[in-house]
């Protein structure tokens, strides 16, 4: 049975003086509309489109899906592929992007090259890039820069390894200002594994107007013979204070997916995007629907507050 766990916590969107509540709308599929994929990163970039990065696409860009949600309840209605936007560089394990809408462009993160470009709308990179601190360039393989956010209010980007860095037990959240340029890093404990010697770690940030970042920690458990397969997903909330502390952090939701043999709601959701206020959008990682079996899942999450 699918374990949900939810608890109260200080307003996530409005104000740290209301609680919380928390509803997990049902994954959607659109199997008709999305074609399958390896998507690891979602973003809005205004009239209900959104930008995608697939992590294993025939080259270095992304697509653009035209998602129609309610903006109330979070249900997600109708779902829409309008094209691939390659930028004619190599595929290079494009896992976050971001909407930068001073300039109306958007940045990715490469889990490969650990580097993070920006984009024009037509797919073909302008030339820049983050200032990347020399630390994230020692990221082990497939470990490196997997999230990635931007909030228009604060004026900050934000990224982190999906694994501590060499010689790290922490993860190490960096922020960069508008110039593209360093600002400050934090520090940020992940969760211990459920099971022992799985592949676990951030999956995604998401910068809130308040200041403070929603992380979604990821953990994976595939049992040799695949039926039983788990996800564990959770997501926190964390505010950025003083540089170079560790963070405390407060669980917003957690929940599991599992594959059975009568069940095909399993879901390794990798990206998350802020869509509307209260309304979180997670989309899956299929890995190109896998067999048959694995589905591009998309689910919304409502946050709610209430005054005590």
């Amino acid at each position: 049975m699918k374990h949900v766990r939810v608890l109260l916590m200080g307003l996530l969107l409005l104000s740290a003086a209301a609680a919380a509540q928390v509803r997990l709308n049902k994954p959607r599929k659109f199997p008709k509309t999305i074609p399958a994929g390896n998507y690891s990163g979602i973003t809005p970039i205004g009239e209900g489109r959104y930008a995608v990065v697939d992590d294993k696409a025939v080259g270095d860009g992304f697509s653009i899906f035209r998602l129609d949600i309610d903006s109330l309840t979070g249900k997600l209605r109708s779902a829409a592929n309008e094209g691939f936007f390659p930028s004619g560089q190599p595929n290079r394990d494009m896992e976050g992007i971001c909407y930068f809408p001073s300039a109306g462009t958007l940045f990715i993160s490469g889990e490969a090259d650990n580097e993070v470009y920006e984009y024009r709308l037509d797919g073909q990179r302008t030339g820049r890039r983050l200032a990347m601190p020399d630390c994230f360039k020692t990221a082990r393989s497939n470990r490196g820069l997997e999230a990635l956010t931007y909030n228009a209010q604060t004026h900050l980007f934000w990224t982190t390894s999906e694994q501590p860095l060499p010689g790290d037990t922490l993860l190490r959240l960096q922020s960069f200002g508008d110039d593209l340029l360093p600002r400050h890093q934090y520090f940020y404990r992940p969760d211990a594994p459920v099971k022992e010697q799985q592949f676990h770690g951030v999956s995604a940030l998401c910068a809130l107007d308040d200041g403070r970042l929603l992380v979604l920690e990821r953990e994976i458990y595939i049992p040799k013979k695949k039926v039983g397969a788990k996800t564990y997903i959770s997501i926190y909330a964390v505010q950025p204070s003083e540089p170079d502390a560790v963070l405390e952090k407060t669980l917003i939701t957690a929940f599991t997916t599992r594959l059975t043999l009568t069940g095909r709601k399993y879901a390794n959701y990798e990206g998350l995007c802020h869509p509307f206020p209260g309304i979180l959008l997670l989309i899956a990682d299929s890995q190109n629907r896998y067999k048959g079996v694995l589905r591009d899942w998309f689910r919304t999450i409502v946050v709610t507050a209430v005054m005590e």
